[in-house]
């Protein structure tokens, strides 16, 4: 009796553990995500110091 509920035990452990991996494609899409995020900041940056450098022409 014991084996077969370890049996049990251990295939739902690897079943869990199985599915909280990231699959190739959730990856890819993070990747992007955060490439897409570091470029808004970049251009949110180039817009600060375009306004910093218009603010210095002004005055």
């Amino acid at each position: 009796m014991k084996k077969p509920l370890f049996m049990i035990l251990a295939a739902g452990l690897f079943m869990f553990s199985f599915a909280s991996c990231d699959s190739r494609e959730e990856n890819r899409q993070e990747r992007m995500e955060d490439r897409a995020d570091e470029v808004g900041d970049d251009l949110e940056e180039a817009a600060e110091e375009t306004e910093d450098e218009a603010e210095e022409v002004v005055q």
